[in-house]
């Protein structure tokens, strides 16, 4: 078994914590360059769209789910299932729902690697109260992505899904979270969604 030395432990310690840090820091003063008016919500012959000129970005609302603009930064779109029950807490929805699924849109315009947006996603999940996180590199319509698995109950019980798709300069997300005993329904309607998915 090797021998680690407290000091080279501690010079570890401090490097993540300065990756982490700077990570954070760098996410905070990034150049905000898209708007929740990017985002357009149109009827069409195959059903309705939303659609981010600006992003190249179009996507399909599931069939009977309501969609809606989320006004936050660079803005992001919500589309949640008929059945969606929430539970709030202090004004704010919180984890895990009691009933259906949600599935949330949103891109960021700058160039991220994988390992870049791990970093920045192990920051934030933790920051949610999340236990646990998993990351795997995936693709979607033939886009290289990283998913990854997020958990907020003991015990092991999943809520949610994201998908990160980095291009040359933006990052489209894309997440699902759920309530009890909709796991499977949640994930086979998100994996539909993702499939709609067109980026030019």
């Amino acid at each position: 078994m090797v021998k680690i030395g407290k000091k080279k432990i501690i010079i570890l310690v401090v490097v993540v914590l300065v990756l982490v840090g700077g990570g954070f820091f760098c996410w905070q003063n990034r150049e905000i360059k898209g708007s929740p008016e990017d985002y357009v919500i149109k009827e069409t012959a195959a059903g309705i769209i939303v659609e981010n000129k600006k992003a190249g970005l179009v996507l399909k609302v599931p069939e009977g789910w309501e969609v809606k603009k989320v006004e936050i930064e660079e803005g992001a779109v919500d589309f949640s299932s008929p059945d969606l029950e929430t539970e709030q807490k202090e004004g704010k929805i919180v984890l895990p729902f009691k009933k259906g699924c949600k599935i949330q849109a949103s891109i960021r315009y700058e160039k991220l690697s994988f390992a870049d947006i791990e970093i920045e996603s192990r920051y934030s999940f933790v920051l949610m109260g999340m236990k646990s996180v998993n990351f795997e590199e995936t693709t979607v319509n033939m886009y290289p992505a990283l998913k990854s698995t997020f958990d907020k109950q003991e015990g092991g019980v999943g809520v949610g899904i994201s998908i990160s798709i980095p291009t040359s300069n933006k990052v489209y997300g894309f997440s699902v979270v759920w309530g009890p005993n909709e796991k499977e329904r949640c994930i086979q309607e998100f994996d539909r969604f993702l499939e709609t998915i067109q980026i030019k």
